[in-house]
């Protein structure tokens, strides 16, 4: 048709160079629900030309030292800083956030872990013991797993998981896997990958909870926890679901929360005044919808948000998967918003009387992996964090990081840890080497 934008055709980056593919999936806009780019649909030719391009790449790379590894990395961060808006252009219009959070979150965020690990590993030592009596000296190596950014070191290959995922979690020479994402897809991936014994580092989902205690600061907490619901239309495996708010401040605590939660803007990703954008897909947010159904179904209250408020957006972007964010209360334990990860703009609000009793009720999902804890008494805070069951307790903030840290959950929330030690260990096989003299 005259005047059609051409779609955008994506290509796959296999041996350092783009290849095309013969099949393609259509990949959608989700602030107009239009088809915006042709993403590769690959399969087991595709996986099996980049295990190639990695084995043969791996020799060079492995050997090389620390200091010019490192100068690759920070070169890398230096190309994204230099492209930072288009980067930022292309993931909002990808996933429907904000243009902002891009800007500000999604693409620094990347520069500094490049520029992290540059640094990390420059300063990793060895372990080395000694056995006099036996003549006998022990020491440790860390040999590479992995492949890092020369031709055939980086190879990205798109397609679907039963297609391309399969065929790559599967393979013989792929060691070690790191995956992100939900938890009944790393279960097909741990059992593909048990005959071959691969190192597994898999960062799963979460219920993740709010406790706030009668001493909380209401002025800080309210904003943060409006900002750890919702952020990127709370598509963020840390974002909180549950919130647990001690009875005496139950009443004002909703008030104001559901005040603070209308004057969240959903808008196009480009408005710079928006605090959400779109949710990644239709399917997705219907699934998100079909949540609120079902807690209006069993009794619930919809405070704000889907099907009470009135969501404004321009003509064009109609068919596009926004939705307002939504603040559910009156809502058993028990119920499935309030044990299943729905990752969407969708919470819910719940009293409590006790310390020991929303430690267990917080505790009692199958997830693991991040929790927040609003007190000023500095003993309940410690007391807390250590017996809830998430691998980060966030007390008094939310989502600041720290990348020397262990960054990982517990329970069905995943395995393994991520950081600088832990990452260093999971991406290296150690050796331990004895020498007689």
């Amino acid at each position: 048709m005259a005047g059609t934008k051409a779609l955008l055709m994506l290509e796959n980056f296999i041996d350092g160079k783009f290849s095309p593919c013969s099949s393609y999936i259509d990949s959608y806009d989700p602030s107009t629900g239009e088809v915006y780019c042709r993403v590769p649909n690959s399969g087991k030719d595709e996986i099996e030309a980049a295990v190639k391009a990695a084995r043969e790449a791996f020799p060079g790379w492995s050997s090389r030292s620390p200091q010019e590894r490192s100068r690759v990395l920070n070169q890398v961060a230096d190309l994204l800083e230099q492209s930072l808006e288009e980067f930022a252009q292309a993931e909002s219009k990808d996933q429907g956030k904000t243009l902002a959070l891009a800007r500000t979150m999604d693409i620094p965020r990347s520069v500094q872990n490049f520029r992290f690990f540059a640094s990390s590993i420059l300063h990793h030592t060895s372990e080395c013991t000694q056995m006099d009596h036996l003549g006998c000296m022990h020491y440790t190596v860390r040999t590479p797993v992995g492949v890092g950014v020369p031709p055939g070191v980086v190879n990205i290959v798109f397609g679907t998981g039963p297609r391309v995922g399969e065929a790559l979690v599967s393979h013989p020479e792929v060691p070690l896997i790191s995956f992100t994402g939900s938890q009944p897809t790393a279960e097909r991936i741990t059992q593909l990958s048990a005959p071959h014994c691969k190192k597994l580092s898999l960062e799963l989902g979460g219920k993740n909870p709010a406790i706030i205690f009668e001493d909380a600061n209401l002025d800080e907490c309210i904003p943060a926890t409006v900002r750890s619901s919702f952020a990127n239309q709370g598509e963020i495996c840390l974002c909180t679901s549950r919130i647990f708010v001690q009875k005496s401040i139950y009443t004002e605590f909703l008030k104001r929360f559901v005040e603070a939660t209308r004057k969240w803007k959903v808008g196009i990703p480009s408005d710079p005044l928006a605090s959400m954008g779109a949710l990644i897909s239709k399917a997705h947010l219907e699934k998100v919808r079909s949540y609120v159904k079902r807690a209006l179904a069993e009794g619930a209250q919809i405070w704000c948000g889907e099907g009470v408020d009135k969501l404004n957006l321009p003509a064009r972007n109609q068919a596009g998967y926004f939705m307002l964010p939504t603040v559910i209360t009156d809502i058993k334990d028990e119920s499935c918003c309030m044990t299943e990860e729905i990752f969407g703009p969708v919470t819910c609000v719940v009293p409590f009387d006790s310390e020991e009793e929303v430690i267990e009720r917080a505790n009692n999902v199958k997830y693991g992996l991040a929790a927040t804890v609003w007190s000023s008494n500095v003993g309940r805070v410690h007391r807390v964090a250590k017996k809830l069951q998430s691998g980060l307790v966030w007390t008094n903030c939310w989502l600041i990081r720290e990348l020397n840290l262990p960054f990982g959950g517990m329970k069905s929330s995943g395995i393994g840890r991520e950081g600088a030690k832990d990452s260093y260990d999971f991406f290296t096989e150690i050796k331990t080497i004895t020498v007689k003299h």
